[in-house]
């Protein structure tokens, strides 16, 4: 609290909420966080895999996004900003997805100066450089021509083919050793020298909730990884305190 009383202002940072028809309770408990907790906060992020998968903007009024879409817009309505990363699941969203939510498109990454500390913000999936295999996959599939191919099709196909292509990808996550999924140390030390040593790393990805105290050519940085919401429903609090994880199952 301040010195009158009122909470210190903070933001919230979410991710891997993967909200599909066939997870409804994890909608309900979206929903009821838009409503409960995130009204309080300056700033809500979300970074990325918000949605199982998101074949086109052109999919936006589907009946099982309508709610969805609907609560993000009543609460971008009030004082809480509403900020959104591409994750390896939803990187097809766009524009019209932005303009219907009220939600402001982030690049990936990104560094923020909030509450007086620098914040670096990703997906994750950039981390996984032991993962040839899906990083050459990361690379075709964020090829801009190669979206726009993809998107000239009908919506239907383009379904189709990313249900496909998830059953694939379960299929060799089944073969692939859980360490390779996981974050090479390399390649976040990197990003972090890239950006000039930030005091926060914030990202999502791997479902590994934690937090690691890195220390990077003599600069510590706190690394957050943030949960998904079907097994562990945790949000991550930042304010002029730091960094706190809370669980919202």
């Amino acid at each position: 609290m301040d010195a009158i009383g009122k909470a210190a202002p903070f933001s919230l940072f979410i991710s891997d909420l993967h909200l599909c028809p066939s997870r409804p309770a994890i909608t309900t408990q979206f929903l009821k966080f838009l409503k409960s907790t995130a009204p309080n906060a300056e700033s809500l992020y979300i970074l990325g895999d918000f949605f199982e998968y998101w074949a086109g903007d052109d999919d936006l009024y589907d009946e099982t996004h309508a709610s969805i879409i609907s609560g993000l817009k009543t609460l971008s309505r009030t004082q809480t900003k509403l900020y959104f990363m591409h994750g390896n699941r939803d990187f097809l969203l766009g524009q019209k997805f932005a303009d219907a939510t009220g939600i402001n498109l982030l690049s990936d990454p990104v560094l923020l100066d909030c509450y007086g500390k620098r914040i670096l913000l990703t997906h994750g999936d950039m981390f996984c450089t032991d993962d040839v295999s899906y990083q050459e996959f990361r690379r075709q599939v964020r090829n801009p021509d190669w979206q726009n191919s993809f998107l000239r099709q009908p919506l239907t196909i383009r379904k189709a083919q990313i249900e496909a292509l998830r059953k694939q990808s379960e299929t060799a996550k089944s073969t692939k050793a859980e360490s390779i999924m996981d974050v090479n140390p390399d390649a976040v030390a990197a990003m972090i020298r890239e950006h000039q040593f930030p005091e926060l790393l914030i990202h999502g990805h791997t479902h590994r909730p934690a937090k690691h105290m890195l220390e990077i050519d003599g600069h510590h940085c706190e690394r957050w990884v943030l949960g998904d919401w079907y097994e562990q429903g945790s949000y991550l609090i930042l304010d002029e305190n730091g960094c706190h994880s809370i669980n919202n199952g």
